[in-house]
């Protein structure tokens, strides 16, 4: 090693980059790439220790709850060349992120590299990757706070208790490879009892009337408000059963014929300017970025998922562009207040910028992850223009999105009037008023910048009706206006939405459940675990959440209870301020009898008793049609009976699988009828094969729909037991075609499936060419040699010769031509490019030059629009590249058994 003497350890390398550039030739900076030790799956602990009190969580549940750590299989080569460089050094500096998490790692640095006791050892934390920042931060260093290391270790530590108790549960009575999660299952709950509310949603129908008014050349538009002299009722004004809510109980519901009724009678009616009111309007920016509104807004505005943004942030915050991104604080320091108001004046004019400064206040008092919201970094902002060059596509976005809202945060108000006229119709015995109202901006202050996104709302456009953006014609209480049109439109209820990432995030944060920084990760996690599916932006529950769900809240209440959770986080809070020991809270929320409070977990776990595995895998559809909670997979049941409706004693259930593509809420009684009746068991029977003498019959299965023969019973063994099913034969199958139906295959079709593969021929060298339809289309193959076929039907058609005109051409991925699109929808709003539907190799597929997505199997082209494509594309970003596979290693010759048991951070000699 060359160089200086110094020795910093950031956690990314692409940080230590930056921040090298900024120090001399006497700094080293090495990155630890993340954390560099954690607690061993049992499996993975020495020997000796098995058999203790480390031996089912790695944790000593019988001591003072010290982990035991290990360095990770991946990082010992990190570790060494850390250990290289530290031998050289004269100064350690651990500049790990300043939250709880970086001061864990930076713990752990300490913990594992041992360096010698005469080597000074400081923390250096800075909140921005600036010059400025990174000097400063080297001139005013501290020691590891402990009592931050005792939260985060904590937190880890009731995760692994958490989830080896409970997840055991869940591979018993559910289904192998489930968890169960501190927080991922809070989460889980939350999407699921909104999907429940949806499954119990009444729809309610009801009418309103809009009309017209005023002059020919000056026309607004006004919803009924009352009939008669009695309210008209609204959307807001049902429960979820379909019924009126008991404050709304006196209102009118109109109905298609009262609607119609009414209308008539009023049609041509003058309509009197009963009431004129105009109030000053005036409207806050919003406070800058923390780490949850940043993900809510880049999920409204950019499309963004929350792991996607998180992602996207980190890079901008270790490339120098943003201040620390995992923070719950809207504080904005002197310097950045100073920047934001410069560049508002400069840009927008010096009545954009208010006399004095705003400063904005947490709505959680525990809010302390980091000291300052996400802002542009430095004291003098770079404008979206400035960079430009250097950023693109998500980047340079999110960049945009933090710049626009933190200089928006220091803008004046934005001001205008709000106008409410009611007027009022009389004729033919009937009256009735309508309102509406208009907001018309005369300063748009912060709005010139920036205005914050909204989720959308379970009532519709009736309810916002007459408001917004709109200017109201000059007018005066007692003024007579035409009536120029009256409208009657009928209206249906909606169940509450669905969550999205960024209205999830946003009810865990206002419960106080987890982090901001482990929102991402609890949003992501739930998605991978298979318990919440993406539909566009909604997330939908799958049928396995259900079953987890259940049995977590009727055995394990507490545990997924929002405000236990909360609680749980609030200590965590005392125990980061130094208030509360680790090991006494650990004994209490483990061993507790519940004499103090809640029954510890081991007490819970230890006295469970039985659970009805059957009873919490199933949920009742109705009309005597069960769904059931699978090994593999969800299916809906009904007992068998005969045509009078009776049951059959003995006969087995009829059975048919769900797809994941039917929400929960869409699971009605009429459409798991319509499953039983096309998975019935005998399936279609199309005819009996000539050849085998084996009856053929179609049938649509969880995958969807193919043809099977029906293989006689297998014959008894010499001693009349039944032969195992692994030994019996197993009937040829084959999936249809897309250019089959299920109700119209033949037996001709059926026996050309159940052929395939088909021998095309043989080359002259031997080799045998065969063609069949794949996972991904049609093809043959020579050998290991594969290649593509255009059409399904080339599969029966295609000749020896045409196979080997094939084959002699050079092996490519691409296409010989392009073809033109299927269909053109428009420009992407996030890529700005064309999006068009194409047809691809695997099918039709849309794409905007950039990304790609296939059409669903259940999905037609003419039916995608525009706004699907959107968010199918944006779908598909969030998600981002395709993990590929880590090729195979060869396993190490002995197994490494070394590593020592930590001491827990009250007993290191980190403070000095």
């Amino acid at each position: 090693m060359t160089g200086g003497r110094h020795l910093v350890i950031v956690e990314s390398p692409a940080k230590a980059r930056t921040i090298g550039r900024y120090l001399g030739d006497e700094y080293i900076v090495q990155a630890s790439v993340g954390h560099i030790r954690d607690i061993p799956v049992p499996r993975d602990l020495p020997t000796e220790m098995k058999k203790g009190p480390y031996g089912k969580f790695g944790v000593d549940v019988e001591g003072d709850f010290d982990p035991y750590y290990i360095v990770s299989p991946d990082k010992k080569k990190t570790v060494a060349d850390l250990k290289k460089a530290l031998k050289d050094a004269d100064t350690l500096y651990l500049a790990t992120d300043e939250d709880r998490e970086g001061e864990a790692i930076a713990w752990h640095l300490l913990e594992t590299l041992k360096p010698k006791k005469s080597l000074p050892v400081k923390r250096m934390v800075f909140h921005e990757i600036t010059k400025d920042a990174i000097l400063g931060a080297l001139e005013n260093t501290r020691e590891i706070d402990t009592d931050l290391v005792d939260a985060q270790e904590t937190r880890r530590i009731l995760d692994r208790l958490v989830g080896f108790e409970l997840s055991p549960v869940l591979w018993r009575k559910i289904k192998p490879s489930l968890s169960a999660g501190r927080v991922q299952s809070v989460a889980t709950r939350l999407v699921v009892e909104r999907e429940r509310e949806r499954m119990a949603f009444v729809a309610a129908d009801y009418w309103d009337v809009t009309g017209t008014f005023g002059a020919e050349t000056e026309q607004f538009t006004a919803k009924i408000a009352t009939v008669d002299g009695s309210r008209v009722a609204t959307g807001s004004d049902f429960a979820d059963d379909g019924t009126l809510k008991p404050k709304a109980s006196s209102a009118t519901v109109l109905t298609a014929e009262t609607t119609t009724a009414l209308v008539e009678a009023l049609t041509d009616a003058p309509a009197t300017v009963a009431n004129l009111e105009s109030k000053p309007y005036t409207r806050r920016p919003a406070a800058p970025f923390t780490t949850s509104s940043l993900q809510q807004e880049a999920s409204r505005k950019l499309r963004l998922g929350a792991r996607q943004s998180m992602r996207v942030a980190q890079s901008l915050y270790e490339n120098g562009y943003i201040t620390y991104m995992r923070t719950d604080s809207v504080t904005l320091s002197g310097e950045a207040i100073k920047a934001s108001r410069g560049q508002a004046a400069k840009l927008y004019g010096a009545q954009y910028v208010p006399d004095k400064p705003r400063y904005y206040q947490n709505k959680s008092q525990a809010a302390q992850e980091a000291h300052e919201a996400i802002r542009p970094a430095g004291d003098r902002f770079r404008t979206p223009a400035d960079v430009a060059g250097s950023l693109s596509g998500d980047e340079f976005r999110l960049y945009e999105l933090i710049w626009k809202r933190t200089v928006a945060s220091q803008m004046a108000d934005a001001k205008g009037t709000t106008s409410t006229v009611e007027l009022a119709l009389e004729q033919s015995g009937r009256t009735a008023t309508f309102r509406a109202a208009g907001t018309v901006i005369t300063f748009r202050g912060f709005l010139a910048a920036y205005e914050e996104g909204r989720d959308a709302s379970r009532y519709g456009s009736d309810e916002a009706a007459g408001s917004g953006d709109k200017r109201l014609p000059q007018m005066e209480e007692g003024q007579t206006l035409d009536t120029r049109e009256l409208t009657p439109d009928g209206h249906s209820t909606t169940p509450p939405p669905r969550y999205t990432e960024a209205s999830l995030v946003r009810a865990l944060e206002d419960r106080g459940i987890g982090r901001p920084s482990t929102y991402a990760s609890t949003v992501a996690t739930v998605q991978d675990r298979g318990y919440v599916l993406r539909r566009g932006t909604a997330l939908v529950p799958s049928w396995t959440a259900f079953a987890v769900v259940r049995l977590l809240e009727e055995h394990f209440g507490p545990f997924i209870d929002y405000d236990f959770t909360a609680q749980m986080e609030q200590q965590l809070d005392r125990m980061a301020q130094g208030e509360l020991g680790r090991s006494e809270y650990l004994k209490n929320f483990y061993l507790s009898d519940g004499t103090d409070g809640p029954i510890g977990l081991k007490q819970m776990v230890d006295h469970l008793g039985d659970i009805d595995a059957r009873a919490i895998n199933s949920i009742a559809i109705g009309d005597g049609i069960t769904l059931r909670v699978g090994r593999y997979g969800a299916y809906v049941e009904r007992a068998a009976r005969d045509e009078d409706g009776e049951l059959i004693e003995g006969a087995d259930p009829r059975r048919a699988p769900v797809s994941d593509d039917i929400a929960p809420d869409e699971l009605t009684v009429e459409k798991a009828e319509e499953m039983l009746e096309r998975a019935k068991d005998d399936g279609r029977v199309l005819g009996t094969d000539p050849e085998s003498g084996h009856e053929i019959v179609a049938k649509d299965g969880r995958y969807g729909p193919y043809v099977t023969e029906v293989l006689p019973a297998p014959e008894e063994t010499s001693g009349g037991k039944k032969v195992p099913k692994s030994k019996q034969p197993k009937p040829r199958t084959g999936s249809l075609l897309k250019s089959m139906d299920l109700a119209t295959v033949t037996l001709e079709d059926a026996l050309k499936l159940l052929s395939l593969p088909r021998v095309v021929g043989t080359t002259e060298d031997g080799t045998e060419i065969t063609a069949q339809n794949g996972r991904y289309g049609p093809y043959m193959k020579k050998g290991t040699d594969s290649r593509s076929l255009e059409t399904e039907e080339q599969i029966f058609s295609i000749t020896l010769e045409e196979a080997e005109k094939i084959y002699a051409q050079p092996k490519t991925r691409g296409r010989a031509a392009a073809k033109p699109p299927l269909k053109e929808l428009g420009t992407d709003p996030t890529s700005e490019k064309p999006i068009v539907i194409k047809d691809g190799r695997f099918g039709p597929y849309i794409t905007d030059g950039a990304t790609n997505v296939s059409l669903r199997s259940t999905e037609k082209v003419e039916e995608i629009s525009e706004q699907i494509a959107i968010e199918r594309l944006a779908e598909k970003r969030a998600k981002g590249p395709a993990k590929k596979k880590p090729a195979a290693k060869r396993a190490p010759a002995k197994k490494s058994t070394t590593a020592k048991k930590s001491t827990t951070a009250k007993s290191t000699t980190a403070k000095k």
